[in-house]
Formats: C-alpha cells, structure tokens, sequence
C-alpha cells in the first residue's frame, strides 16, 4: 500500500502542492488529471524520490520514505515524460545497458520477454528507426527491469499512435491485475484515463478534467 499524507510542496515563494493525502493498494490503476502546471509531475517525482516535498509524510508498505530511502528506490519504476533511452542503441543493447543498471539482474531472455510482452519486436533495431509508440513501449520495459511493485507514468503515452496506446493500455492492466502492481498514470487523454484506471484523483483548482469524467460516470476526487 501506498500512503501520501499531507504532501506539500514549495518553490522559493509559490506552493505547487497543496496538503496531498491519498492512499493507493495493490493491483490498483489510478489515474491523476489536472491542467498543465497543476502539480501532476511534481507529485509524481515527490513519490519517485526524485524530489523531496517541503512538508508531509510518504509510506511504501508501512515503511517512511525518509527512513529507508535506498529500499523504497528499489519498489518504484518511474517513467517521465520525456523519452530517456539511447537513440542510436538498438532495443537490445538499451535493454542491456539498462539491466546492467539495475537493481535486479536479468537474463537476455528476460529482458527481450518484457519488450515482447508488450508487442515490441523490434530486437536489432536502433532506437532513432522506431516509431513513437515503440519507444515509449521501450521506456516502459526499462522501467520494469528491477520488477518494482509501485511503478508511475508521466503522460506515456502522449504523442504515439491509437493502437500503441491501446496496447500499452492493455499491458498494463494486465500488470496490475496479475501481478498486484501499484501504477498511478497521468493523461491528459480522458478516453485513456477512462479505459485503463480503476480510480481518478484531479489535482489543480481547474474543474475541466473532473467535469468531463463525470459526464462519463467517472467519479473524480479531488486532491488539492
């Protein structure tokens, strides 16, 4: 279980996160919408550890961030929005420079069996040659290397055709549901947001994403 009580978060003189409580569970979907700025990618590297939030408390399977940070580390898979793989590597030699990385060791095998899982086949093909949807499929794939049980999405799939989100999608249901995975996914894409999460927080003051979702039958809490 994940548990986020009374996150804030300020830079110098501007507060971007505003006492952020929530509790996420094992198996779960959830979705965070919110208008550009609003916090969404601030929370996100806050519960990755990327960064530190000026006030609160955050607990991973009952255990304190601040009291066991390189173990926490070793939960979460983190997957920003900017695309971080090597483009001129093939997908094989990004897999293994990123298992090598790692804070699991996996096999070759292994490695091409987390590209395949997700329909991404291109083995011996250099990164810069695939299209957008195959390299967020790849980004995805690093991300799980270390088999973590908390794994975040910062807008994975913006910009890549219908089909790779669907898949994308697809796979991570599985995911969830087959392995217990926490995931806490960020979209702007509301039919996404409404296929793939079981649940939807908004963040921000903007009640666009909330009303929208809720002309769906979504019922959208709100965080700050």
């Amino acid at each position: 279980m994940l548990e986020v009580k009374e996150v804030q978060k300020r830079y110098r003189r501007k507060m971007v996160l505003h006492h952020v409580s929530f509790q996420m569970k094992e198996g779960e979907i959830v979705g965070l919408v919110g208008e550009n700025g609003a916090g969404k990618s601030t929370l996100l590297q806050i519960l990755a550890t990327v960064l530190q939030p000026s006030a609160g408390e955050l607990r991973l399977h009952g255990k304190r961030y601040e009291d066991d940070l390189k173990q926490i580390r070793q939960k979460i898979g983190y997957v920003p929005q900017d695309i971080a793989i090597w483009d001129e590597y093939t997908v094989e030699e990004n897999m293994r420079f990123f298992e090598r990385l790692s804070w699991k060791r996996r096999s070759l095998e292994e490695c091409r069996n987390l590209c395949l899982e997700m329909q991404l086949t291109q083995w011996k093909e250099p990164v810069h040659s695939l299209s957008g949807g195959m390299k967020r499929k790849l980004n995805i794939a690093i991300s799980l290397l270390h088999d973590p049980i908390f794994l975040l999405l910062d807008e994975p799939t913006v910009g890549i055709d219908l089909k790779s989100k669907t898949e994308i999608g697809n796979y991570l249901r599985d995911l969830a549901k087959k392995e217990g995975k926490m995931i806490l996914y960020t979209s702007h894409d509301m039919d996404e947001i409404t296929n793939v999460c079981d649940r939807v927080y908004s963040i921000g003051d903007d009640p666009f994403y909330t009303s929208l979702l809720k002309e769906r039958g979504i019922v959208v809490e709100r965080l700050s």
